[in-house]
């Protein structure tokens, strides 16, 4: 559902022959599942990838941007829709010719077919879910992505206060909503609008006294 706080990142690590020798190359350093690290670690293991002979993409869409798909009617909304865009960016600008995926999508032939109308053919793709935990490239790919926004967070938070995750799942960002919305009568420029959660704190705060 992506972050209700802050962008979205969606990054790209583009290597030679995923399969042999650089994927041997990401998994010794110990790249694995994001999920499964420390920020520290995803911090150090990403200064460590930035040495390497690979190369690396981002693309970012922010609250407002988010918003405009999430609300649209029709075919060209959606939020896999503006997943399937940032990521069709991040593979032609790697200039691959196969790419690895973890689909957003709780079904990933549709979300392929997504990608393949913005990457308009030419390039082998492989969407799954949990691909983040089978293959080096896109474990590599999310920890990037999760510093690279990391960093973005902090930087708000020193505008904002410290808001927590920026995740629906995170108390402190739910905590953060809902006194925002005390104070100013409307969500902040740095969160999604279009996320239920936020309405539904906003109508926790009209009901209290």
């Amino acid at each position: 559902m992506g972050p209700v706080i802050g962008p979205l990142v969606i990054a790209g690590v583009g290597v030679e022959f995923a399969h042999s020798k650089c994927a041997l190359c990401l998994a010794e350093l110990g790249v694995r599942d994001s999920k499964a690290l420390s920020p520290r670690s995803r911090e150090a293991l990403a200064k460590l990838m930035e040495g390497e002979e690979i190369r690396i993409s981002y693309a970012e869409a922010w609250p407002e941007l988010i918003d405009d798909y999430v609300l649209r009617r029709g075919k060209t909304g959606g939020l896999n829709r503006l997943e399937a865009i940032l990521m069709a960016k991040v593979i032609e600008e790697l200039e691959a010719d196969l790419a690895y995926v973890d689909a957003p999508d709780t079904d990933p032939h549709r979300f392929k077919a997504y990608l393949e109308v913005g990457l308009g053919g030419g390039i082998d793709l492989i969407c799954e879910h949990y691909a983040d935990r089978k293959y080096p490239v896109v474990s590599a790919a999310s920890i990037l992505a999760k510093v690279r926004r990391d960093e973005w967070i902090g930087r708000l938070k020193e505008e904002y206060g410290d808001f927590g995750s920026g995740y629906a799942s995170d108390p402190k960002t739910i905590s953060f909503l809902r006194s925002w919305l005390r104070a100013h009568g409307e969500v902040p420029p740095i969160a999604r609008r279009s996320w239920r959660t936020v309405w539904k704190a906003g109508q926790r705060r009209l009901n209290e006294p």
